[in-house]
């Protein structure tokens, strides 16, 4: 859960009306499995050169070898990584966060306290490797995809319950304030 409990099992609440802070709740990337295929080449590229090296016909040279191997890691192997590594989602008691981009980054948000809702598509694969992509929803934007979520029931039940709490806390400071 993303908030301590107490004994009687319900999440500490603020007083009416003071700010509620902000508390990082989760910090993740999409899942790493389209990495494999780049580990694998990796590998295999590196084999190759071994064996290749020395061991080229004679036009060939160890040179083009190694530029060849470099061009293949670089461009098969760092950039795929480099771009995975660029996405980043953050879920704070107060919104969702995506930010993504090498060189530029682009930023996007939604409020729990507005509600939105959540939707989950999971493929074979996805099954298989326990991720999924959930799409949130606020009717009045476009929807915000989190593609390849790692552990995709845990990361729905704690959206889900940001949602409510945050819920909760706006009808009650609402109330408050008829008063």
């Amino acid at each position: 859960m993303t908030q301590p409990v107490t004994l009687g099992g319900r999440p500490k609440m603020p007083p009416r009306g003071a700010p509620v802070e902000e508390l990082l709740v989760a910090r993740f990337r999409g899942h790493a499995r389209r990495l494999c295929w780049s580990a694998a080449l990796l590998i295999a590229t590196a084999g190759a050169t071994g064996y290749l090296y020395d061991n080229l016909p004679s036009p060939y040279q160890n040179w083009m070898l190694l530029a060849a191997a470099g061009i293949v890691v670089l461009l098969l192997v760092v950039l795929p990584y480099l771009f995975w590594l660029s996405r980043t989602y953050t879920i704070t008691t107060r919104r969702v966060i995506v930010r993504e981009g090498l060189g530029s980054r682009h930023r996007r948000e939604l409020s729990h306290m507005r509600g939105y809702t959540i939707s989950v598509r999971r493929g074979p694969l996805q099954r298989l490797w326990g991720a999924g992509t959930i799409v949130l929803s606020n009717g009045a934007d476009a929807p915000m995809r989190m593609n390849n979520v790692p552990m995709v029931g845990l990361v729905h039940e704690v959206l889900a319950d940001q949602v409510e709490v945050n819920q909760i806390l706006a009808h009650r400071d609402a109330q408050a304030g008829a008063i």
